[in-house]
């Protein structure tokens, strides 16, 4: 198998991180965002949407999106399990981590690329271009605030984002709190379980990946 990855961008870390979590070692390729690898004819026969990170596999296919990765990497390296340990948990990790993709990482991605000039003209990632639209960038901000309140609250009565088991839910609400740095958004000093939380996440040594 191969990983291609970017090693500055949130999304294949959130890969990074739960192939940590599980021991999990793969030959890794790094993508050149920032000089527009991604949008190569190279690239785009492994991937047509010229999006990282992608899975390939040894027969040739390719395994897009993060959480098909994950899904891919959970049920083949089942040790250490991150998506639940049964059928009511699993499918508690799958509702709590939509809501924190929609929430948090995407909220995110909402304010930076419409407001970075660096995205000019590519305002939604994929093969296509859209033009900016600022007033989305002030809304990604506003859900931000939503969603470290809405963190902050939860917390208050869990250690992880499923009551205390560390789960993939966990690593996408670490990916999104650090990726809203980029639009300098930060978890607010009076949020103590949010805090608590996040020092607690950033300690383990897969969020150093």
């Amino acid at each position: 198998m191969k990983f291609y990855d970017c090693a500055t961008a949130p999304s294949p870390r959130r890969v990074r991180i739960l192939m940590t979590e599980k021991g999990i070692e793969i030959e890794t390729v790094q993508v050149d965002l920032m000089n527009g690898e991604q949008m190569s004819e190279a690239f785009r026969k492994i991937n047509p949407l010229g999006e990282v990170p992608v899975l390939e596999l040894d027969d040739g296919t390719s395994l897009t999106q993060v959480m098909a990765i994950c899904r891919y990497l959970e049920e083949i390296y089942p040790e250490i399990p991150l998506f639940g340990r049964d059928p009511v948990e699993r499918a508690r990790v799958d509702s709590i981590n939509d809501q924190l993709q929609a929430n948090g990482m995407v909220a995110v991605m909402e304010a930076f690329r419409n407001a970075t000039p660096g995205f000019v003209n590519r305002a939604m990632p994929g093969p296509h271009n859209y033009e900016q639209i600022p007033a989305l960038s002030e809304r990604g901000k506003l859900r931000l605030d939503n969603f470290f309140s809405d963190l902050e609250a939860h917390l208050a009565n869990n250690q992880y984002m499923v009551d205390d088991y560390f789960s993939v839910a966990d690593i996408t609400t670490f990916a999104a709190v650090e990726f809203a740095r980029w639009v300098k958004k930060s978890v607010p000093e009076e949020y103590s379980n949010l805090l608590r939380w996040y020092q607690q996440v950033k300690q383990r040594p897969s969020t150093a990946a």
